[in-house]
Order: structure tokens, then sequence, then C-alpha cells
């Protein structure tokens, strides 16, 4: 789904809430009446998470589990911020996270990711860059991308978009996890009911979240933080509904 009210230059998504809550709706509203209720929909149009948890609450044939937002962008960000510090291939780099909403309070995390069986962190061995300059960067690339172009990024989405839908279909590699928001059931003390990004394996056309990471102090900071911005955004999209 990429229909949607576009975030400009200056904006932030929450500026753009009141025309997505009604496109969405309306979206949704489509969806219920002519959409098979095992189609898999993916929400790219910002506020992602947001508008994919609208499209849920008014398509509620389709299940929980089949509809996600678009976060896949982010991580390959992430995975490319990576391999050019260390000056390796993207495809050698696996297993960032981007948690919580695909906005500039993501959480980029390195924590876990790996180039072959050894961490990124000690490899890179910069915690003031992995802590700093990487996060912002990722964070803020949309915003960058539109002061460059007066647009927001299109290939790069589009890219992304492929390789969400391909993952979710035909399954991640064994041992490697992506990013994609889904519905929170509460993992990672994340409050359920909300469109989250979390760490997923895919196979047999369903993802399931990935379990038992180590999360340490700084990083509980950033995903609370980030699912405190998605709690406002929900409260928000359902005030511009009543």
């Amino acid at each position: 789904m990429v229909g949607g009210f576009p975030r400009k230059e200056g904006m932030e998504r929450k500026d753009v809430m009141t025309k997505n809550v009604s496109i969405y709706k309306s979206q949704a509203s489509a969806l219920e009446k002519h959409a098979a209720a095992n189609c898999k929909v993916l929400v790219v149009a910002n506020p992602a998470n947001t508008n994919a948890l609208i499209l849920k609450e008014f398509a509620p044939s389709i299940p929980e589990k089949n509809i996600s937002c678009l976060t896949r962008l982010d991580h390959n960000r992430a995975l490319g911020q990576i391999s050019e510090r260390l000056n390796i291939q993207v495809s050698d780099v696996k297993n960032v996270i981007i948690w919580g909403n695909h906005s500039s309070t993501q959480y980029p995390d390195v924590n876990h990711a790996t180039v072959g069986e050894k961490p990124v962190r000690e490899l890179i061995a910069d915690d003031a860059w992995l802590n700093g300059e990487f996060i912002t960067t990722v964070q803020q690339r949309g915003a960058a991308i539109i002061k460059a172009r007066k647009l927001s990024s299109a290939l790069s989405a589009a890219s992304a978009a492929c390789d969400h839908i391909r993952d979710w279909v035909l399954g991640t590699p064994q041992g490697t996890w992506v990013s994609m928001g889904v519905y929170s059931d509460g993992s990672y003390n994340v409050p359920a009911g909300l469109i989250y990004s979390f760490p997923v394996t895919c196979a047999n056309g369903e993802w399931t979240i990935v379990q038992g990471l180590p999360i340490d102090e700084f990083s509980r900071k950033k995903l609370d933080l980030t699912a405190e911005e998605l709690s406002e955004e929900k409260a928000l999209a359902y005030s511009c509904l009543n």
C-alpha cells in the first residue's frame, strides 16, 4: 500500500496523520469488502506503522499477522552504513535490527549484527560512532533524501518492499533475521497493540519475532522511546477518527 499523503520538507509524519487516517480507513474498507482473507498487506506510505494499524482496525477479516509495514528500507540503510564503514559487501553483514517506528525515533541496533562469525561491534571497535552518528544517520536518512531531492525516497523504498515480500513469502535464510513492522504481542516489553518493528524470521509464508535477545540499558531506553511515540501516534490517529 503506497497510497498516502506524502511528507514534504519540513513536515513530520504527525503533520500528515489526519489525511492518512482518512485514506487508510477507506483503503481498509475496500480490502475488507473485496480482498481474500489470506492476502498479505505491506504498508509503505507514511506514517507506515500507524497507517498499518488503522488498516488492521478497519479490515477485521484480514488476520493481524497478514498486515505489516515497511522498515526494511531502514534495515538496508543500516547494513549499508556498516558495510561502508568496514569496506565490505553489504551481503556480508547480517542481523542488524530496526526497532520501533519508521521515523526519527527508530532504533538501529548492531548489538547482535555479525560479519561472518564476528560481531560488528568488535570489528568496528568504535562505540561512540555506533551509539551516535550511525544511529542518527539511519534515523534521519529519509529527511536527508527529501532535503536533497525535494521528494521522498523512491527506488530504494521499492527495492526494500521487494526484499520484504520476498523474505515473507519465501522465507529468511537459516540463521538470518530481518526487520519488519508487525503487530506487537508484548515481546521485549513493547506494548501490545502497536505495529512495531521487530527482528523476525520467516518460514512458510509467516513471520515469527526472534525471542530471547539480550537488551542492554542503552537499547532499552531506545526501544521505550520509539514505543512511546507509536502510542502517541495511535492516540492521535484514533482522535482523528472521532
